[in-house]
């Protein structure tokens, strides 16, 4: 437990420095592995500067490294992999005094499937959840997106943890807030996401956009999708 603890503080310490905290944004804000240079042209800083600061990151296990050419090609002339950085699927969260939210989560999520309720009563639920949300959500004076917008439902899912970011007419949700509960309990847990979502944007008054299963690695199940449109998987 203190060996946790100090993993988990020490992770969070490491975005003390601005620069480091840059490029970990950075990072996280392209949802792709990144090289040095583009890390450092994204963060305005040296490549060193960033190369130094992105191992530091790993090292606290906030980002993951990987090696890959990026000319695509293999075999001799094809120039050495590429050290590239994206943001670590284990999560760093520190509670004092220590909390367990994701135990009694779990707790929850197995007594609805043993006691085999029927998915559409938590669905009801979360879709009332959802428009809950939605009325509570809000954006400082001055740059409120209008009701019934995207934008609106950009700017509600932004703080669920959601990290929305458009995808062409639609919007990519490229968190899911309940990722490790997902993993145990996927259809229950992807099911009432699903449904709060679309609460969500029935609560703002979102119309012609419509909250679609498009699970994808690393990303949230759902996506917003312009209704109507078939969702497209990639090739």
């Amino acid at each position: 437990m203190a060996q946790a603890l100090e993993r988990q503080i020490a992770g969070i310490a490491a975005l003390e420095e601005p620069a480091r905290r840059a490029l970990y944004r950075y990072v996280v804000d392209r949802g792709d592995a990144v090289s040095r240079d583009q890390a450092a042209r994204g963060a305005g800083v040296s490549r060193a500067l960033a190369a130094f600061h992105l191992d530091k990151l790993v090292a606290s296990g906030l980002l993951v490294a990987e090696y890959r050419r990026l000319t695509g090609r293999s075999g001799p002339g094809a120039g050495r992999p590429a050290k590239l950085y994206r943001r670590s699927p284990e999560p760093v969260a520190v509670s004092l005094p220590p909390r367990s939210y994701a135990l009694v989560a779990e707790l929850f999520a197995e007594a609805l499937e043993r006691d085999g309720r029927d998915g559409r009563d938590v669905g009801r639920v979360a879709r009332a959840f959802g428009r809950r949300l939605a009325r509570e959500a809000g954006a400082p004076r001055g740059r409120r997106p209008g009701r019934g917008s995207l934008e609106a439902a950009i700017a509600a899912l932004a703080p669920l943890g959601y990290e929305p970011a458009r995808e062409g007419t639609g919007v990519r949700l490229r968190n899911c807030p309940f990722h490790a509960l997902a993993v145990r309990h996927r259809a229950l847990v992807c099911g009432a996401n699903h449904a709060l979502v679309q609460g969500l944007l029935a609560g703002l008054g979102v119309t012609g956009v419509a909250a679609v299963m498009d699970p994808r690695p690393g990303t949230c199940c759902v996506a917003l999708r312009r209704a109507g449109r078939p969702v497209r998987r990639p090739s």
